[in-house]
C-alpha cells in the first residue's frame, strides 16, 4: 500500500511508531422533541439527574488518578465538574425546558450551542478554545441522558496509537504510557485542556487532522509526528527508517531536557534570564514548578467572569488571587486584568455584542467604561498582594490618556483599603502589556510611568499586519519574524532599557525555542510561556553565548523580509542545536 501523510496541528511533541487502534468517539446524535406541560417536571428531574451522574463520573476519576498523578494534573477535571455546576450551563437547560417545553436533549443541546457562540469572537485563543471544555462537558451529559456508554482506553490491550474524531482530558488522564504510545485527532486545538494535558504527561499527540478517522482502521501501521503535526499511514521503508532515526534522537533530546529541568536559565556566560508560567487556574500553578519555571508571567483573570449569571464578587477575586500568590510565593505572579469585552461576561449586565470585538470596548477600555466592575476586581488583587508578591498587568493599553486613568483610579482604590484598615502591598508594581502599535510607538513616554513592559505578541503580531491568523486565506501572513514587528519590539526593548524596566514577553512568540536566542539578544529578560515550552527554551538559552544572541538579533533585524529572517534563525540553529534544529 502507498503511505498516506495528513497533517494537522503539533498538540504534543513526540515521534511514536506503532498500530492504530481507532476509538468511537462521535459525538451523540438527539433530536429536540416537544414535550407536554405536564411531563416538564419528569423532563427536568432526568436531565438534573444526568447531570448529577456526570458529576459523580468525574470526581471517581479523580479519587481513581490522584494518586498516580498528583494533583498538578486534575484541576483540568476540577473545570469540567465546575462546569457541571454552572448556572448558564445548568439554569439554561431547564429555563429552555421549563419555556420552550423542550425534552431534556434537546434543550442541552441548544444551550450548549448558545455558550460555545459567545466563545467564538474572543480574540484570546487559549480562552476561545474553552468552548471545546463546554462542549465536551454537554457531550457526557447528552450520554447519561440517552444511556449511551463509552468504549473506555483503560480497557484497550495492547500497545496503540489512538486514532479519535475528538478526546476529552478525562481520556488523557485514563492513557497508561505502556500501553498508550500517542493519540491523534479530527477536532481539536493546541490549546484545548486535552492537548494541554498531553504535553505535561508527556504524551506525544496531533490534533486538528480533519479526517484522520475515516483514513485510518484499527491494526495499521501509523507514524505519529507530534513535533510537526503529521500523521503517516502505511509508511514505506525509506520513511519508516527515517522516523525510528529521528525517535532516537528526539528520545536522547528529551533526556537532555529532563535534565536541565530544575537548572536557571542562564547562559553560558552568566545571563540570567527568568521563564514562567501562563495559567488561567489557581490550579495551574504546580505545573509551572514542575516544568522548570520561575513564576508566573501571566494569570488570566477572564475565568472569573465566564459563563456564570452575576458578577464575580471581591471576596471571589481576593480568595483566587490569594491561592495563586500563595502557591507560587516567593516567586512572582502577573495578574492581568479583565480582558474581553462586555458581550462575554454575565448575561445579567446586558452587554450588547459589537460587530469587530477585536478593535471595540474590550480590556482596558471596558474597565475603564464600567469602572465598578473594574474597581471591585482591583480591590481583589491589592488584597491578595499581602500574600504574595502580586504584580499587576493592564491589558490592551494604547496610550498615555488611558494609562493616566487607570493610575487615578488604583490610586482611589488604595485610599479606600487604607481607610478601611486592610492590608496590601503599598510597593506592588504596575506594568502595561504592549499588544497594540500605537503603544509601542511611544513605549519611551509609558516606560517613565510604568514598573515593567510585558509584550503580548499575539495581539501585537495581528494588529501590526492587519491579519486575523484564525482566517485561513491571511494565516500565512501571521510572521513573528516580520521587520515591522521585530523593528516594534526592538522599539520596546530599547525604551525599557532607557528607563531601566523590565522587559517580558506573555505572547506565543516567546515559547518558541526558534526565536528564544533573537529576543533575549533584543533584551528580553523575562519570556512567560506555556508551561511545556519552559524546558525547551531553557535548553537553548542554557546553551548559548550573550554574545551570540546579539549578533543574532542584529542579523535578524537587519533582513529586508520575514522569509530572509527566518532562514537566519534557522541556520544559526542548524549550526549550533542540530539535533534541535531537525524537530523545529
Amino acid at each position: 500500500m502507498q503511505e498516506k501523510v495528513y497533517t494537522g496541528i503539533m498538540a504534543s511533541p513526540g515521534i511514536v511508531i506503532g498500530r492504530a487502534y481507532l476509538l468511537d468517539r462521535r459525538k451523540v446524535v438527539v433530536a429536540g422533541q416537544r414535550i407536554e406541560e405536564i411531563s416538564v417536571k419528569d423532563e427536568v428531574a432526568r436531565f438534573k439527574r444526568a447531570i448529577a451522574l456526570s458529576k459523580g463520573q468525574l470526581e471517581d476519576l479523580k479519587k481513581r488518578f490522584t494518586k498516580g498523578l498528583g494533583k498538578s494534573h486534575l484541576y483540568i477535571l476540577d473545570t469540567h465538574i465546575m462546569l457541571l455546576e454552572d448556572k448558564m450551563l445548568v439554569d439554561g437547560t431547564v429555563k429552555r425546558v421549563k419555556e420552550s417545553h423542550l425534552n431534556a436533549e434537546g434543550a442541552l443541546k441548544e444551550t450548549i450551542e448558545a455558550i460555545s457562540l459567545k466563545f467564538d469572537t474572543i480574540e484570546d485563543e487559549y480562552l476561545r478554545e474553552r468552548k471545546h471544555d463546554v462542549e465536551q462537558v454537554g457531550e457526557r451529559v447528552l450520554r447519561n441522558l440517552v444511556g449511551h456508554k463509552q468504549e473506555s482506553l483503560a480497557d484497550i490491550k495492547g500497545e496503540a496509537v489512538i486514532i479519535a474524531h475528538d478526546l476529552a482530558p478525562s481520556d488523557t488522564l485514563m492513557m497508561r504510557k505502556d500501553k498508550i504510545l500517542g493519540f491523534a485527532t479530527d477536532a481539536g486545538s493546541r490549546t484545548s485542556h486535552t492537548a494541554i494535558l498531553a504535553r505535561s504527561l508527556g504524551i506525544p499527540a496531533a490534533v486538528g487532522l480533519e479526517n484522520i478517522t475515516s483514513a485510518v482502521k484499527t491494526g495499521d501501521v501509523v507514524i505519529l509526528d507530534g513535533i510537526h503535526g503529521v500523521v503517516i499511514v502505511d509508511p514505506d521503508e525509506e520513511t519508516f527508517l527515517d522516523y525510528l532515526k529521528k525517535q532516537r534522537r528526539y528520545k536522547y533530546f528529551e533526556q537532555e531536557l529532563e535534565n536541565i529541568k530544575d537548572l536557571p536559565a542562564e547562559t553560558l556566560d552568566g545571563k540570567l534570564i527568568l521563564l514562567e508560567g501562563n495559567i488561567e487556574l489557581p490550579e495551574e500553578v504546580a505545573s509551572v514548578a514542575d516544568h522548570g519555571g520561575s513564576g508566573i508571567g501571566l494569570y488570566r483573570t477572564e475565568f472569573l467572569f465566564m459563563n456564570r449569571l452575576t458578577l464575580p464578587t471581591e471576596e471571589e477575586h481576593y480568595a483566587a488571587y490569594r491561592q495563586v500568590a500563595e502557591r507560587a510565593a516567593p516567586q512572582e505572579v502577573v495578574v492581568r486584568t479583565f480582558d474581553l469585552g462586555g458581550d462575554k461576561i454575565a448575561v445579567s449586565t446586558g452587554f450588547e455584542k459589537e460587530s469587530n470585538p477585536a478593535l471595540g470596548l474590550r480590556a482596558i477600555r471596558f474597565s475603564l467604561k464600567q469602572q465598578d466592575i473594574f474597581r471591585v476586581q482591583l480591590r481583589g488583587i491589592l488584597r491578595a498582594s499581602a500574600h504574595g508578591n502580586i504584580k499587576i498587568l493592564y491589558p490592551m493599553i494604547s496610550g498615555l490618556h488611558e494609562l493616566y486613568a487607570t493610575k487615578t483610579i488604583l490610586a482611589e482604590v488604595k485610599a479606600e483599603l487604607r481607610a478601611e484598615g486592610r492590608a496590601f502591598n503599598e510597593q506592588m508594581q504596575v506594568g502595561v502589556m504592549i499588544e497594540i502599535p500605537s503603544a509601542a510607538l511611544i513605549a519611551d513616554l509609558l516606560a517613565a510611568e510604568v514598573d515593567f513592559f510585558s509584550v503580548g505578541t499575539n495581539d501585537l503580531i495581528q494588529y501590526t499586519l492587519a491579519i486575523d491568523r484564525l482566517n485561513e486565506h491571511v494565516a500565512y501572513m501571521y510572521e513573528p519574524l516580520d521587520p515591522a514587528v521585530l523593528r516594534l519590539l526592538q522599539m520596546v526593548s530599547d525604551a525599557a532599557r532607557k528607563a531601566n524596566i523590565p522587559l517580558a514577553m506573555c505572547g506565543e512568540m516567546a515559547g518558541d525555542p526558534l526565536y528564544a536566542a533573537i529576543l533575549i539578544g533584543m533584551g528580553f529578560t523575562v519570556l512567560s510561556m506555556n508551561v511545556a515550552s519552559i524546558p525547551w527554551v531553557k535548553k537553548i538559552i542554557r546553551s548559548v553565548r550573550m554574545q551570540d544572541a546579539l549578533e543574532l538579533a542584529s542579523l535578524v533585524l537587519a533582513q529586508p523580509t520575514a522569509e530572509r529572517s527566518r532562514q537566519a534563525a534557522v541556520q544559526f540553529m542548524d549550526e549550533r542545536f542540530p539535533e534541535l534544529a531537525a524537530e523545529l
